[in-house]
């Protein structure tokens, strides 16, 4: 609201226990362990009342615990100073007082934000040791804001960029759709590999951009984080299984080809790559299946629509056609080969059934010429040169 935009939701926080809060409203329930929260609903909206946190463990034996510097728990409460302080950036610890809509800044945040610079609270080792994902909210908050990130910040992720493998892959998913599908997805796949970080979140992807000609992939990569801003700026749907098959299409036609060499059929190969890939991935970055699905699907149907042909009917009513087509047009733009393919499905979508019914009678046509020409030069092949005029 400061910086003249529209919040998405608003937070609340309290110095009420969340037992205290569910006692004050019967459509309340409470979360989580890690960091335990009241969600109280009102319709379809959800109100999260979180109460105030303590910066440090009072006493041995409190709810707060530490593994390689990492927070485990986080449920130990105090004052809304000391909660000011235990929060990551100082733009992130402002508060703002409904009872004379004031505004409260224990840290300095009003300072940060009228430079627009993101600097941690505390020690920025530490701090990024105890949550490792806030490096990625870094990468987040600097993107989405046009800020800076503070110097000693920076030269932190630096150095601790591996540190973002200790983060359980169940949590990142989240934050993965928080990094590229809210409008900046270029944008945060630059600065994530500036700082190494993209590398721990797409390991597999990372390397094949680190190695030999790569530009294609590149293009690929980046018309389609550019696709994906595209339609959230254009308020249409984008979801996660178009963008992990973007990510993912290289190395999975890379490790394909590696099971070829070694004797598998094309789609054996290829369909081995599929499941592979997506196991090496859920290890970073756990998926819900459902992802992992339509992620598949959009690339089995890869090979579908070259083949066109008589079934071409069929897969326009395929649920994954429109994502697959959007996919080979993407493919299509670093691929040149590509592009009579897809202007015959761009045409094929837009011509009436007499239309479409045209261009498979002639498609046909086409194969059968084909076929006449392999047979015609296998049978060629049989016969000596010499007494063949």
């Amino acid at each position: 609201m400061l910086l003249g935009r529209e919040p998405k939701d608003f937070d609340v926080a309290t110095n009420a226990l969340p037992e205290e809060v569910e006692s004050l409203f019967r459509n309340c329930r409470l979360i989580g362990r890690r960091f335990r929260l009241a969600h109280i609903m009102f319709g379809k909206e959800v109100i999260e009342v979180a109460t105030f946190r303590a910066s440090v463990p009072m006493a041995e034996g409190d709810d707060l615990q530490l593994e390689d510097g990492r927070i485990l728990r986080d449920n130990v409460y105090g004052t809304i100073e000391e909660d000011a302080l235990r929060r990551d950036f100082r733009i992130n610890a402002l508060y703002y007082n409904i009872n004379d809509f004031s505004v409260t800044d224990y840290t300095g945040g009003l300072e940060d934000l009228r430079t627009g610079v993101l600097t941690l609270i505390g020690d920025p080792q530490t701090r990024l040791r105890e949550d490792p994902v806030r490096m990625l909210r870094a990468v987040r908050f600097a993107v989405k804001l046009g800020f800076r990130i503070d110097n000693a910040c920076e030269q932190s992720m630096f150095e601790l960029a591996a540190d973002m493998q200790k983060v359980p892959a169940a949590r990142l998913f989240d934050e993965l759709s928080k990094l590229f599908l809210t409008g900046f997805a270029l944008q945060t796949f630059e600065m994530l590999r500036h700082y190494g970080l993209f590398a721990q979140l797409f390991p597999d992807t990372d390397r094949l951009l680190e190695t030999g000609d790569r530009d294609h992939m590149h293009r690929l990569l980046v018309r389609g984080l550019e696709n994906s801003d595209a339609r959230v700026a254009a308020d249409k749907p984008v979801t996660p299984a178009f963008l992990l098959a973007v990510l993912l299409w290289e190395p999975m036609q890379d490790l394909s080809a590696q099971f070829e060499a070694q004797g598998m059929k094309t789609m054996e190969a290829m369909y081995a790559a599929m499941g592979e890939i997506l196991h090496r991935q859920s290890e970073r970055i756990a998926m819900p299946r459902r992802f992992s699905v339509q992620i598949k699907e959009i690339w089995a149907m890869q090979n579908r629509l070259a083949r066109r042909g008589k079934r071409a009917l069929q897969l326009l009513q395929h649920p994954r056609f429109r994502a697959a087509y959007d996919f080979l047009l993407l493919r299509g733009e670093s691929e040149p080969e590509l592009t009579e393919l897809c202007q015959w499905w761009t045409s094929f979508q837009e011509r009436n059934e007499s239309g479409r019914d045209t261009m498979l009678k002639k498609e046909q046509r086409r194969r059968g010429r084909r076929r006449r020409r392999g047979s015609g030069q296998n049978q060629n092949q049989g016969q000596d040169p010499d007494t063949h005029s």
